[in-house]
């Protein structure tokens, strides 16, 4: 898949300048294959969003899922229906528009959702890793160790450090300058996207990517494999298979979710800027589309609360109940 962004405006002096908008050429230049991926890409966003809005409805309906691991299971549906709405819509337009211009404004408020809401992801998968210890390793302190107030202030935290970082780079790019058009290999606004497009000094930036990264995003994910690591142990201290095999299914879910995230970003951001090729693209679409799509799927496959929710949901009973 290419995607290219053309700089529109008139250079300045030394071959930099603002820019006033960019022009997202495509995934493809064929009409054929435009069609092809307009369909493929508005049946996934559409599987997202249905998938998504369902899980919220079934937590937000069903007493029994008012629990918090299902409280956060439902902020991250809103945060993936979020993510893909950012991105989504835009692409799909310009598959069929002739026009394909993104507004400078457009494209830095892209970049903006699309950084806070995958650290937000970020962040939300950490805070459920810290209530799957708390359930299988301190079970008896659960009920206070995970009580409403303080479910809602992790929350608050992570969506406040998102936005915060989310902001953060954004109102760096605003200080970057650009230089002449070039081909790339990506389907929306991104931070090493317009990194590659830019004429200024970008090491500072850099520099804060890396640090920053390293906070919002190793820190999270050291924490996550240091508390299945307990729970891991907890669980093989567990006598009954019954109660292993329980305690286990309790985790499958969310450790999927957490691969499937983490593998696909690494596909993408663990290698050098300047070799992004034609396999990054699709890495991108993983976890841009793909994982937002699958997480529904991942997370009721095999909860039988879930599965119970939703029929008593799609049966208008969950309703009824509320009425």
């Amino acid at each position: 898949m290419v995607l290219m962004l053309q700089r529109v405006g008139e250079m300045d002096e030394g071959n930099q300048t603002g820019v006033s908008e960019f022009q997202l050429l495509g995934i493809s230049d064929s009409p054929e294959q435009q069609q092809v991926l307009f369909w493929m890409f508005l049946s996934m966003y559409l599987v997202t969003v249905v998938g998504n809005v369902l899980i919220i409805l079934a937590i937000g309906s069903d007493s029994h899922l008012h629990s918090p691991m299902y409280f956060f299971l439902a902020n991250l549906s809103f945060t993936d229906l979020f993510f893909v709405t950012n991105t989504i819509p835009k692409m799909l337009v310009n598959l069929q528009s002739q026009s394909k211009a993104i507004s400078y404004a457009g494209c830095l408020t892209q970049l903006y959702f699309l950084v806070s809401l995958v650290t937000l992801d970020n962040l939300i998968l950490a805070t459920m890793a810290y209530d799957r210890y708390v359930a299988i390793c301190r079970p008896l302190h659960y009920v206070t160790a995970m009580s409403p107030g303080l479910c809602i202030l992790l929350l608050i935290l992570c969506w406040a450090l998102s936005a915060l970082y989310g902001l953060t780079l954004t109102l760096l790019m605003t200080r970057v300058t650009f230089c002449a058009s070039r081909k790339i290999h990506y389907i929306f606004c991104e931070m090493y996207v317009l990194l590659r497009l830019a004429c200024s000094n970008t090491q500072i930036i850099h520099i804060v990517l890396i640090t920053t990264g390293i906070f919002i995003f190793l820190t999270p994910f050291g924490f996550m494999i240091m508390s299945y690591i307990r729970i891991v142990r907890a669980i093989l201290r567990i006598p009954s298979a019954s109660s292993k095999y329980k305690a286990f299914s309790t985790c499958a879910s969310h450790l999927a979710v957490v691969s499937l995230f983490y593998g696909t970003l690494c596909m993408v951001y663990l290698q050098p800027l300047k070799t992004y090729s034609m396999k990054d693209s699709v890495a991108t679409v993983m976890y841009a589309v793909v994982t937002p799509m699958m997480n529904p799927f991942i997370y009721s496959l095999r909860n039988k609360d879930m599965h119970g929710a939703l029929g008593r949901l799609l049966s208008g009973k969950a309703f009824q109940r509320l009425t």
